[in-house]
């Protein structure tokens, strides 16, 4: 049976940290983008402390929030209860999705396919629970466009995935996610640098895909 619930309390609190830096500088813009036009029943990958919640749009009648980790499922609980959307926060990993083929309208993803431990087999899930013609919306951080950028990033990877809760800086995860079978619909790619501890992690894409 797959493990659903995980403790990691260094990087939870590095990810609340980071999330909070992000807002600041202008992430939680993004989101906003991002999740704007969903509607019916969502399900949120990796969910984190919640800091996409409040930003769902009213069309939206349920979301059912994914959070292995302990502490950060505590912090999204308290989130959801605030959110303007009925949301639920469950113990669950991305390798096995709570729901039956076809059950959402939509998925979400936000800086979580970083570290999933096998990102095709995250993303097969996803196209199992959407229903045909469902959305998926996504916001990551991305390897670099240039092989000089990718590389150093590679190099970093060496080490980064073991302080940073499996989080890695070189995965090109809109190959990724064509790969799987989704066709991606819209794309922006830009740079995101909070902080120069962040630089490594600049380059990002967001958009959204559909399941054929």
């Amino acid at each position: 049976m797959t493990e659903t619930s995980v403790s990691r309390p260094l990087a939870s609190r590095l990810i609340v940290s980071f999330g909070a830096a992000s807002e600041k500088a202008g992430l939680g813009d993004k989101r906003e983008q991002m999740l704007a036009g969903l509607s019916g029943r969502i399900i949120e990958v990796g969910a984190g402390h919640g800091l996409n919640f409040a930003r769902y749009p009213s069309d939206v009648t349920e979301v059912i929030a994914v959070e292995p980790e302990e502490h950060l499922r505590r912090m999204a609980e308290q989130a959801a209860a605030k959110a303007p959307v009925p949301v639920r926060v469950v113990p669950a990993v991305a390798d096995e999705l709570p729901g039956e083929d076809g059950e959402y309208d939509a998925a979400v993803t936000s800086l979580v396919l970083c570290s999933v431990p096998d990102q095709q087999r995250a993303l097969s899930e996803l196209q199992r629970v959407l229903r045909p013609g469902g959305e998926l919306r996504f916001l990551e951080h991305v390897r670099g466009d240039t092989r000089s950028f990718a590389g150093m990033q590679r190099t970093i990877d060496l080490v980064w995935p073991h302080l940073g809760g499996g989080c890695h800086l070189s995965r090109d995860t809109e190959s990724a996610i064509r790969s799987a079978g989704f066709e991606i619909e819209q794309i922006e790619r830009f740079d995101f640098v909070p902080s120069l501890m962040d630089a490594p992690g600049k380059p990002h894409i967001m958009g959204r895909a559909t399941r054929p």
